[in-house]
């Protein structure tokens, strides 16, 4: 029996648990892959359930669909539908009520700001009567009992005085809407003032706190004065709080009067010079202070009697013209320590200043700029006198600046203005192109041909030698003058600085030959950016790509502004050296170059420069300054006074010069011989500085001058003759062609002879078109300090030749930028042009003088060199400076000669063979480097032999 039903309540718990099993853990064990141990225990469990549970088991499904229906909406409700419309009703009002006053606060955006201080301060006066009508009368109703409960209660017993403070102001914002950085300064000042005698207010009637009362505390100090005092009565007592809330309101007093402590007896004085009771007694140094001493009062009374309505304030007669007087001192005293750098006419305004735009003007250009909304010095209220106070103002071009600088020009003080004064006034200003001064430099004087000089012309050896006249060069035309494009960049640039805001003034302009440059002064307070960041514009405007900036011109307090000419000129080298200067001086390396922008005729002494760097593109000018260098010195100089070494690697630059007396060699074309020529160089340096240090002299011209007047003799026994050195100039047309050749040897020549060359009388010219880093060496550009930089093909080479940009703008045909040694900007000039003509005329009248006399060591060395080695090929360069390398770092490496040399494995290899079959490394060890066998101070033989010399 009861095994029988212990097997039905079995039967039935095992079919409970299959059905939950399938909902849950049969799920789980078919998410898991079925590997719990639970689960294989429970199928046989549900195989030998009965029959007849098995009906519970399949009526699980049907819970399981009855749980997912959903269950039914409530029923709508008529609250819902009212709480909707209510909802919806609020946030439609709330939307129109803001699109409302969104409306009015865009509309107020474009309110004029002068409308908006009239409303603040309207805004405060009637505050003001509100809080009268409160305080001084028994106002009945909600606002009256608003007032009673925060003025009295804030303010005690003084609350009268409320409104009095809320009506001045108000009455300052009306009268001065032009300060307002005055405005914190005023409430700071009267916040302090007002704590300080409230406080002492509640302190003298007895301190009363919360605990007696309303009543007490507004027959007190009121809220205000019982917080400044009751903390400082607890920390100290009263006997330290009285002296500190009196501190507070000195304070307080001295901010809203603008009265630093220490300028408190100059203010007294003032004041008692006003009341007539001290006479006026002005210090030296008072006459031209500018700080905050000068308060409301005194810039009332100096503008228009229209603008001091409501002031009740009178002077004494006698008083008022003493503060004239000095106000007149004033003024003469600073028109004679500040004068006008710019021309005293200014353009007529077009409309009517009013005294504040003036007097703000006024007082930047004389004082400085008005401080923390302090009144300007009495000078510049004179200023303001007889101008118009008319607010409505009419919206033109011109800024009142202008008109302030042209006041400052008529005087600055003084009622009356004197006849000089009013024609300063009415001529045209620098607005006007035509009252834009010319500032070039007149043409100077001529001469019709150089003066004779004896001790050139007689040569030694009874030779007569003439230098050729300036008669073969030909005159160029009368410089050309202002014209009307001149006045019409001068009206461009105006209108720019116009349109931009820009407060500058075109003060003059200096024409050149190919550029002019226009002279601009800025305002005060104007950064000299604003004038470079608007190159384009001005560009635009003067329809031309290449203006030039400078900032400032060299010199002057100006910015400048260089314009091509539309109609260029030609500057003729004949020109340049038939000036009075050249005539005066006699030195023979005097050359010409140019004609500046200024005017002014370039001519330089390459003896004082001492070497210079030319570059410039092709068709830049260059070719042309080198003519007119070598035709200056042929003019100029004998053969005894200068020699020339000429290298020509193009074969076309230099050739007209042929067979002139003053070389010393014939020119040079291929770039071999002109390294050899440039070690030949060095060598005469040497010797030179032989004879300098054997006789005592530093320079080669107080050598030569101890010759010619016999100081410097021989040795006895000696049989050489002294004669005086010439100038050796070596000219190089291509420095880049050398570099390519022979780039160590030409770099070391030129670095040794710009070193130590100046004083042996050797001077170096180095032209380039390739201006790059790789040809102009930062070895070479270190001791060459002279350069001419014509135009450039980009900002890199620009800053290759002169440090900084400028070239990159220039305009070709032979504008260039001249920067000598020593100065810090380049001058722009155009350089001077010779003819071929003119050219060939002076070297043939040099011809028929006398005939060349060559050196023989120049291009060949003084060493007599032997037959290279067959093996070694055209690898000598190469071999020299692989062994220097490998002996130097005591490494014999392949790689390392690949890469120190930038050379190919193949060809490493081959050097690395040569060296060992002269000894130089040892054999190959396979991936290790190979032992070297000569020592670092064996060095110098060991290249000897390899050059096929004789080892030292």
């Amino acid at each position: 029996m009861f095994t029988g039903v212990d097997n039905g309540n079995l039967g039935t718990m095992a079919s409970r648990t299959s059905g939950k099993g399938s909902q849950g853990t049969a799920g789980t064990a078919k998410r898991v892959g079925r590997t719990s141990g639970p689960a294989k225990k429970a199928a046989p469990a549900k195989k030998t359930a009965p029959k007849k549970t098995s009906a519970p088991a399949k009526k699980a499904p049907a819970k399981k669909a009855a749980a997912k229906r959903p269950a039914p909406k409530p029923a709508p409700s008529p609250t819902n539908g009212v709480y909707r419309l209510v909802r919806a009703i609020w946030l439609g009002t709330a939307h129109g009520v803001g699109a409302v006053f969104r409306s009015i606060g865009r509309g107020a955006k474009g309110l004029d700001p002068a409308h908006r201080k009239d409303g603040l301060a309207l805004l405060l006066l009637g505050l003001a009567l509100i809080v009268a009508a409160g305080t001084w009368s028994n106002l009945q109703g909600p606002v009256g009992d608003l007032v009673e409960m925060l003025v009295t209660g804030a303010f005690g017993r003084l609350d009268l005085l409320a409104p009095i403070l809320l009506g001045a102001m108000a009455v300052r914002l009306i009268l001065y809407p032009e300060r307002p950085d005055a405005n914190g300064r005023i409430v700071i000042g009267l916040s302090a003032l007002v704590v300080g005698v409230l406080g002492q207010v509640h302190i003298a009637c007895g301190s009363p706190g919360r605990e007696d009362g309303t009543e007490a505390m507004q027959d007190a100090g009121g809220l205000i004065g019982w917080a400044a005092s009751k903390p400082l009565i607890f920390m100290m007592g009263e006997v330290l709080a009285v002296p500190l809330l009196v501190l507070l309101t000195v304070f307080g007093l001295l901010v809203v009067t603008a009265t630093p402590v220490n300028a408190i007896p100059r203010r007294l004085r003032q004041l008692g010079v006003r009341l007539g009771i001290v006479e006026p007694a002005y210090e030296p140094g008072e006459m031209y202070e500018d700080d905050d001493e000068r308060y409301d009062e005194q810039w009332r009374e100096a503008l228009p009697a229209g603008t001091r309505r409501g002031s009740g304030r009178r002077q004494a007669p006698d008083a008022d013209d003493a503060v004239y007087d000095h106000d007149s001192a004033e003024a003469e005293a600073l028109t004679k320590r500040r004068r006008p750098r710019r021309p005293a006419a200014q353009p007529q305004m077009n409309r009517p200043l009013d005294a504040v735009d003036v007097a703000a003007a006024a007082a930047a250009a004389l004082d400085g700029a008005v401080l923390n909304g302090m009144p300007p010095s009495p000078v510049v209220a004179d200023l303001t006198q007889g101008v118009s106070v008319d607010r409505d103002r009419e919206r033109t071009g011109s800024t009142p600046v202008p008109g302030a600088r042209e006041a400052e020009r008529d005087g600055g003080a003084g009622k009356d203005r004197t006849g000089a004064g009013k024609a300063a006034a009415a001529a045209p200003g620098p607005g006007d192109p035509g009252g834009v001064p010319d500032l070039t430099k007149p043409v100077p004087e001529r001469t019709g041909d150089l003066p004779a000089r004896a001790e050139q012309l007689q040569l030694s050896g009874d030779i007569t030698y003439s230098l050729p006249s300036l008669d073969l060069l030909e005159r160029g035309g009368p410089g050309k003058t202002r014209s009307a494009a001149n006045d019409a960049v001068v009206a461009s640039l105006t209108n720019v600085f116009t349109e931009f805001k820009v407060d500058a003034v075109v003060t003059g302009f200096t024409r050149g030959p190919t550029v002019t440059r226009y002279e601009i002064e800025l305002g005060p307070a104007v950064k000299v950016e604003k004038i470079t960041a608007l190159a384009k514009n001005i560009a635009y405007a003067v329809a031309s790509p290449d203006v030039r900036i400078i900032s400032p011109i060299p010199g002057k307090s100006a910015v400048g502004i260089e314009i091509p000419n539309s109609d260029r000129e030609m500057v003729n080298l004949g020109d340049v050296l038939r000036l009075a200067d050249a005539a005066e001086d006699d030195h023979p390396m005097l050359v010409a170059l140019g004609k500046n922008v200024e005017g002014g005729y370039e001519m330089a002494n390459l003896a004082k420069m001492p070497h210079v760097l030319v570059a410039g593109a092709t068709g830049s000018g260059k070719s042309s300054c080198i003519n007119c260098l070598i035709t200056s010195v042929m003019v100029r100089a004998t053969p005894e006074d200068v020699r020339m070494v000429l290298v020509d690697p193009k074969r076309v630059e230099l050739t007209a010069y042929e067979g002139i007396p003053h070389l010393i060699t014939p020119i040079i074309t291929n770039p071999k011989k002109a390294a050899e020529a440039l070690q030949w160089v060095v060598r005469e340096m040497d010797l030179r500085y032989d004879d300098l240090a054997a006789f005592g002299y530093r320079h080669i011209d107080d050598f030569n001058h101890a010759v010619r007047t016999g100081k410097a003799k021989t040795p006895e026994g000696s049989e050489r003759e002294l004669s005086p050195y010439p100038y050796l100039l070596v000219i190089v047309d291509e420095l880049a062609d050398l570099m390519m050749v022979a780039p160590r040897d030409v770099e070391d020549s030129i670095v040794r002879i710009t070193q130590l060359a100046r004083a042996a009388g050797i001077h170096l010219v180095l032209a380039t078109q390739r201006p790059s880093v790789d040809v102009v060496t930062g070895l070479i550009k270190a001791n060459v300090p002279s350069r001419l930089a014509f135009a450039t093909s980009s900002l890199a080479d620009s800053r290759v030749i002169l440090d900084q940009p400028g070239a990159e703008k220039l305009i070709g045909k032979g504008d260039g930028l001249f920067l000598p040694m020593g100065a810090n900007k380049p001058t722009r000039m155009q350089g001077a042009f010779v003819t071929e003509d003119e050219v060939a005329a002076v070297v043939q009248h040099c011809k028929d003088q006398m005939a060349p006399v060559f050196r023989d060591d120049v291009v060949v060395g003084t060493k007599q060199k032997k037959e290279i080695d067959e093996d070694i090929g055209d690898d000598l360069d190469l071999l020299c400076q692989a062994a220097e390398l490998v002996v130097s770092t005591q490494f014999g490496s392949t790689s390392m000669l690949q890469r120190k040399l930038r050379v190919g494995f193949a060809k490493a290899g081959r050097l690395m063979d040569l060296m060992e079959s002269r000894n130089i490394v040892g054999p190959s060890e396979g991936s290790k480097a190979r032992d070297v066998m000569v020592k670092p101070e064996e060095l110098d033989g060991v290249l000897a032999v390899i050059r096929g010399e004789s080892a030292p």
